[in-house]
């Protein structure tokens, strides 16, 4: 059985200061956001910022939403745009 928490889960995609993507998840998506925009998240967005939140997600468990992290994590450039654009992909 899974434990839903009270706090909503996120998983979310930043667009790097690059053109670059950055997929998470979070339970507090302005927290995590500050975090990437301060340094302090990633090694990988720390020297691409500033970032920006493209796409989230919601999800009622952490589970959920790393389980949905990895399988974004798993698509393309184009597949990931295509997510963001349409909300889903085709």
């Amino acid at each position: 059985m899974t434990k839903q928490s009270d706090n909503p889960n996120y998983t979310y995609i930043l667009k790097c200061a690059d053109g670059t993507f950055y997929c998470g998840w979070t339970n507090d998506l302005a927290k995590r956001l500050a975090a990437h925009n301060a340094g302090t998240a990633s090694k990988y967005t720390a020297p691409r910022r500033p970032v920006e939140i493209v796409y989230t997600e919601q999800f009622a468990t952490r589970q959920e939403a790393m389980s949905r992290e990895y399988q974004i994590k798993q698509l393309n450039r184009q597949e990931k745009i295509d997510l963001i654009r349409h909300g889903s992909l085709i």
